[in-house]
């Protein structure tokens, strides 16, 4: 399983594979992963077979595996990473003995109805199809084996098959102004219709038990009603610099978000300077216009954002040069177009809300910015393709 997503992975508790044999065809042994049941194998007399279902459901193995029963690119438990975060972990593999199907390329027959399940419920599968025989080099380079038979699948991520609502959403505020700009009202539900929110002081909640320990979501009680929020703030403006603060905060109760990211749109990300604590890697989805940044953390620091507490939420500050013929703080320069999440839209305030420079003329306006120096120190969807 390749996953060409730039900047969408699979978190945990990871992926479910599924599909559906063609014939009567059963798994006798598997190796880096695991069926979810076995199902009834009365009817096999000696050699018992790892799984006879009609419709297996595979899983990835826990790390830690013993070394007998993996394999290669396996064992990470079911954690997919994106393209652009880590590529040496966006890759997940296993092999298995499947019997029932005779043994030439004419009786194998392609299974039928893929499914990939994850955290996110938003992956459709297309038709198994038939490609070229994956080819092997040996470790010595001189020689190469073929497969008998070889077959894609494509599977593609749809935020709106994923949820009914979006999931994140931005708030805004700047130096100049003490107009902070929140969550537009009900962003991802609004709390007196759907009530499946918990106040912050809730009993459960502060003696760390109850009926909120399991795997639904629970989302503190807010006016957006997101688990996630992001906070763009335009903290200092400097002679040839400028500084953002970014916060991300975690709003749900049950969930840890483990390798998350963050991708931006901001005309002035070609002039990024620095970065503190937040790893970074430039986009170009529209050809060569370097406008989009993906963030994410920094690996055993802060690449898990805990879930809601007072260890929910992760920053950083992002510092910009200044390009004369196009910086400005006027009409939302300075705020971001568009935000993501780990690859879902966040929903961004109106327009007409951003926070605004005072009324005045030019000069009143280059009064308010501080004039000294500062010293410092130098997306497309493409789906998973299954092997």
């Amino acid at each position: 399983m390749s996953n060409y997503q730039q900047y969408m992975h699979i978190q945990s508790p990871g992926w479910t594979l599924g599909w559906t044999w063609a014939k009567k065809e059963v798994i006798w042994s598997m190796s880096g992963v695991q069926t979810t049941e076995q199902e009834d194998c009365s009817k096999f007399r000696g050699i018992i077979p790892h799984c006879s279902k009609r419709n297996p459901a595979v899983v990835d193995l826990l790390p830690g595996t013993l070394y007998n029963q993996q394999s290669a690119n396996c064992c990470k438990g079911g954690v997919i990473n994106s393209l652009v975060q880590d590529p040496g972990k966006a890759i997940s593999s296993f092999q298995l003995s499947v019997g029932g199907t005779g043994t030439t390329n004419r009786t194998v027959r392609l299974p039928k109805i893929f499914t990939l399940k994850t955290p996110d419920p938003g992956y459709t599968c297309g038709l198994a199809k038939i490609v070229e025989p994956s080819k092997f080099v040996s470790d010595d380079g001189r020689r190469v084996t073929q497969a008998m038979m070889t077959w894609k699948v494509t599977c593609t991520y749809s935020q709106f098959r994923a949820q009914n609502a979006p999931t994140c959403c931005v708030s805004l505020s700047a130096f100049y102004t003490d107009t902070i700009v929140p969550c537009q009202k009900c962003s991802c539900g609004c709390h007196k219709i759907n009530g499946n929110c918990v106040d912050r002081d809730e009993p459960q909640l502060a003696s760390g038990f109850g009926k909120y320990h399991n795997n639904s979501p629970m989302v503190g009680c807010t006016s957006h009603m997101c688990p996630i929020r992001i906070h763009w703030h335009v903290k200092f403006n400097y002679r040839e610099y400028w500084r953002v603060k970014v916060t991300i905060t975690n709003f749900n109760y049950n969930v840890n978000y483990t390798q998350w990211n963050l991708v931006v749109q901001h005309p002035n990300m070609d002039n990024l300077a620095q970065l503190f604590s937040f790893n970074y890697k430039s986009l170009t989805p529209y050809g060569t216009k370097n406008d989009t940044a993906m963030l994410w953390g920094k690996e055993l620091y802060n690449d898990v954002l805990m879930q809601a507490g007072p260890l929910g939420n992760v920053q950083s500050e992002l510092l910009f040069a200044k390009d004369s013929s196009t910086f400005t703080f006027k009409n939302g320069w300075a705020f971001p177009h568009t935000v993501y999440f780990n690859g879902d839209y966040c929903v961004m305030p109106h327009p007409d809300s951003y926070p605004s420079l005072p009324n005045g003329s030019s000069k009143r306006e280059a009064s308010l910015l501080m004039t000294y120096k500062y010293n410092f120190f130098i997306l497309v969807v493409v789906g998973l393709l299954i092997t």
